[in-house]
């Protein structure tokens, strides 16, 4: 009988320590990200969430659950996380809303002995300006805001700057940023003024403007863009070059997608982060590190037409045969001049006041 309780009591002490070891147990890492931003399968690319999700388990012998959500702006991410209703483990916010998320103490420092992948990020991605000391967060990818107008409707002599985006010859075929930061961005770039001015005088002029404008939008668009464009639904919107692409390759026949760049436009680099709310870091910067490696990496760059800031994908020649001489002058135009690119025209992080005088006048153009 107490060779009995013995064993028993002994079994009680261990099957804690069993519990928490036993691979039965899933870990589940929670991702939120832009949409149309990975590679997931399609059109036979590589599903990089689940060959993480195969990888980890071959690695370190425990099951674990990607749970992936997507938002449409940097702005739509910002109030879900700054609400406290839900917890993620990494989130890709683009450099401006890092900015501020590292000035609210949203995100958290990395601990780089678990990101040894870093070191394949090309130097002209570290130190920027939103993240000087580069401690909260590693570049995804990075590009340049242009201007998509369909061919086959759009006079060529009418494209080349911001004003194709007020032309009243395309009354009702035109597309608008449906976020206040880019929207304002896109008047402010066409008139010459500072897109980080607290100066309300200049936002109320970019205001005057997108009210201009208005009649002629046929829908205020994130994601939505791609069908509309692709179809021929719409013939001119601004996005993201790397967007583009994509939509040239889903473009009907009767769709001739162009692209260009305005003189003056935005910059950016989205990164990953780790938000304040993670449950479990170190997780999450194995699965940033994993990312960093070559094959998802240049899964996910040949998938969603981004430039890369990761050597480990730009000096691939498969890539770059797969994209093409055409597809890489586009997305790396502007590679050996980005950090004063990004420094002269990328968004900054904004006062309180100002962000709420421009959601302000953002409603107030949205019920007009």
């Amino acid at each position: 009988m107490k060779k009995l309780l013995c064993i028993l009591l002994t079994l009680c002490l261990l099957l804690p320590a069993l519990a928490g070891c036993g691979s039965s147990d899933t870990l589940t890492l929670n991702v939120y990200n832009w949409g149309e931003y990975i590679s997931d399968g399609s059109d036979d690319s590589l599903d990089t969430i689940k060959a993480f999700e195969q990888w980890y388990e071959e690695t370190y012998g425990q099951k674990i659950r990607v749970n992936y959500s997507t938002y449409a702006s940097n702005e739509d991410m910002y109030a879900k996380l700054s609400s406290g209703a839900v917890s993620y483990d990494v989130v890709i916010p683009s450099d401006y809303m890092i900015q501020r998320m590292i000035s609210e103490g949203m995100l958290l420092p990395l601990d780089f002995a678990n990101i040894p992948n870093y070191q394949y990020i090309d130097e002209s991605f570290r130190g920027l300006y939103y993240d000087p000391d580069d401690t909260y967060s590693v570049p995804y990818t990075y590009g340049v805001v242009g201007v998509i107008y369909n061919a086959a409707v759009v006079d060529e002599a009418d494209a080349g700057d911001w004003d194709l985006l007020w032309n009243d010859s395309y009354a009702g075929q035109i597309l608008q940023f449906n976020n206040s930061r880019d929207a304002f961005a896109t008047a402010q770039y066409m008139l010459e003024l500072d897109v980080n001015s607290t100066d309300p005088a200049v936002w109320d002029q970019a205001l005057a403007e997108l009210k201009r404008q208005a009649p002629l939008v046929k829908s205020y668009v994130m994601d939505e863009i791609y069908n509309m464009m692709e179809s021929g639904e719409a013939a001119i919107g601004a996005y993201y070059a790397g967007d583009y692409f994509t939509m040239v390759d889903a473009q009907a026949e009767d769709v001739d997608l162009q692209f260009y760049y305005p003189p003056r436009t935005n910059f950016f680099v989205d990164a990953m982060c780790i938000p304040s709310c993670c449950q479990n870091q170190e997780l999450a910067e194995i699965f940033i590190n994993y990312m960093l490696s070559e094959e998802p990496a240049v899964a996910n760059a040949e998938f969603i037409y981004y430039a890369s800031p990761n050597s480990l994908v730009y000096n691939n020649p498969d890539y770059q045969e797969e994209l093409g001489e055409e597809t890489m002058d586009v997305l790396y135009r502007f590679t050996d001049d980005f950090r004063s690119y990004l420094n002269e025209y990328a968004y900054r992080n904004l006062n309180a006041d100002t962000l709420d005088y421009i959601n302000t006048l953002w409603e107030a153009l949205k019920i007009s």
